[in-house]
């Protein structure tokens, strides 16, 4: 019998295609069954066109389900494939667009922070019953591979609470790798250790990174028999580009003496220090890419993107469908895991995990990423060891954020979700606790659809925010105020102007690509 791979949230434009695409350019794989499930009908049915539309162009007798019902879905699979944003574009928004008021600029909001953790409280739930039918209705011993953010938050929820082993994959490891690799290019190319037409790859290089999603640290690099982390500083205050775009992550390094995932804007967030001052937020950040610390970034990208599929959905039809061919396979862990799982060919990666003694200085349970190791035994996960000791203390502080955050979404804790909100890094340098208090309680209000568990309590808190005087616009005196580097969101009339870079952020699984703003 082929496999049964089951993709909840397959309305994703990027994501579902894409992992398709990468488990069909596996031989033993041509006769793979799909059963996608959303939400949304009508997302599901646009996806489902153009996976069919993509396997027969390739000629293969892979088959694809559709259902909302996601417990059929789910039925007998083999995998399953998490890419749900629960609450859609309409909650993301809020989760950017409340703290702001409130002085808390993000740059993505859903990882950590206060969108990250509202985030959370929506997801968490979600997954929790994924989780169920699971158990209930998949194969024995179903593997769970979550894509969704808050990663490390949710990915915890589904190994403590919901019963089936769930690891979490993300491509910001992958994306750090190249980045060092083009330092390391760059450097041997002035110090004459490279001839002017060779390459350094990321494959050439030996990597460890190791810590928690999002603030993973590169602990090893070796090229050519050499460990280069000692002297990543100099290259990359040497490289030509990374200067500007990598403010944040570069001094980073020069205080920590480590390089971390993820991007400028990203990492930006989840540290107390370059986004806490409105007006110094522009000194770290460069608005070449909405990644480098844009405000709202992500949201724009993805709302652009959205907005472009859904007006550019009959082009999309008509144009010749992708080849499935091993150059064309992305970097997405999925594929890999699952063609190593079933054939036995090995293959490494970064993954998040549980941790049980692999990072002997983070708390056992908490998620943790680390390279891991699969064959046809299953997912081998090495002993990294201590952590550096200020790259340890980074991660802790999140950590114990994270664990808040998901006993809050677990049992609808609107104290200890506060509490967690407090103890968030830049939401802590930003706001007083009374902001925090006020600002929570407007975020579950704004929320309240599609927070369940919370549902006894959003009268309480709109009672109480009925009873204040409101303390947003507090630090900026505006109420206009729009955050210290965010750009307008293009209408599809202004996108028209540029279709294929419309095009591609619309595709787009890794939208950190998506590198200008023009």
């Amino acid at each position: 019998m082929p496999l049964k791979i089951a993709m909840i949230g397959a309305g994703s434009i990027g994501f579902t295609r894409r992992l398709m695409g990468d488990l069909l350019t596996v031989p033993e794989f041509a006769e793979m069954h799909f059963a996608f499930t959303d939400l949304s009908q009508h997302n599901l049915d646009m996806v489902t066109q153009l996976a069919r539309r993509d396997i027969a162009g390739n000629a293969l007798p892979a088959t694809v389900e559709a259902t909302t019902n996601r417990r059929a879905a789910v039925a007998d699979a083999d995998y399953i494939l998490c890419m749900v944003r629960q609450g859609g574009l309409e909650a993301f928004q809020t989760d950017i667009d409340i703290p702001l008021t409130y002085g808390v600029d993000q740059c993505v909001g859903d990882t950590l922070c206060a969108g990250g953790l509202m985030y959370a409280q929506r997801g968490i739930p979600a997954l929790l019953d994924f989780c169920k039918d699971i158990r209930e209705v998949a194969k024995p011993g179903a593997l769970f591979l979550n894509y969704s953010n808050p990663m490390a938050m949710l990915t915890w929820a589904c190994n403590q609470y919901g019963g089936v082993k769930t690891i979490g994959l993300c491509h910001g490891v992958q994306g750090a790798q190249h980045q060092i690799a083009s330092v390391i290019e760059n450097g041997a190319r002035r110090d004459g250790r490279l001839g002017p037409d060779e390459k350094v790859s990321h494959k050439d290089i030996d990597f460890v990174f190791a810590g928690i999603n999002h603030q993973t640290w590169c602990l090893k690099a070796i090229w050519r028999g050499e460990d280069l982390v000692p002297g990543l500083l100099p290259m990359f205050e040497a490289h030509p580009k990374f200067p500007e775009t990598e403010k944040v992550r570069i001094d980073v390094l020069k205080r920590f003496g480590y390089y971390s995932t993820e991007s400028n804007g990203h990492l930006s967030e989840y540290v107390p220090w370059y986004r806490k001052r409105l007006d110094e937020i522009p000194q770290w950040i460069d608005m070449s890419s909405w990644i480098n610390g844009e405000t709202g970034g992500y949201l724009r990208v993805c709302t652009e993107g959205r907005n472009w599929f859904e007006t550019d959905f009959p082009n999309w039809l008509s144009q010749d469908p992708p080849k499935f061919t091993a150059d064309k396979r992305s970097e997405e862990h999925g594929s890999y895991i699952i063609e190593a799982l079933e054939t036995g060919r090995g293959y490494r990666g970064h993954f998040n995990v549980v941790n049980e003694n692999h990072i002997t200085n983070l708390p056992n349970g908490c998620i943790i990423e680390v390279p891991g190791y699969v064959d046809r035994n299953g997912i081998s996960i090495p002993t990294v060891g201590d952590l550096p000791l200020a790259c340890a203390a980074t991660c802790n502080v999140s950590v114990r954020v994270q664990e808040m955050g998901k006993e809050a979404a677990v049992r609808g804790d609107v104290t200890l979700l506060k509490q967690a909100m407090l103890h968030d890094p830049l939401v802590g340098a930003v706001c007083d606790p009374e902001e925090v208090w006020q600002m929570t309680d407007e975020m579950l209000v704004a929320q309240a659809p599609w927070l369940p568990q919370y549902a006894d309590q959003v009268p309480q808190a709109a009672e109480r925010l009925a009873q204040q005087e409101s303390k947003g616009t507090r630090v900026h005196r505006m109420t206009d105020f729009k955050g210290a580097a965010r750009i307008h969101t293009k209408t599809v009339a202004e996108m028209e102007q540029a279709k294929e870079e419309a095009r591609q952020n619309a595709q787009a699984a890794d939208k950190g690509k998506m590198t200008t703003n023009a």
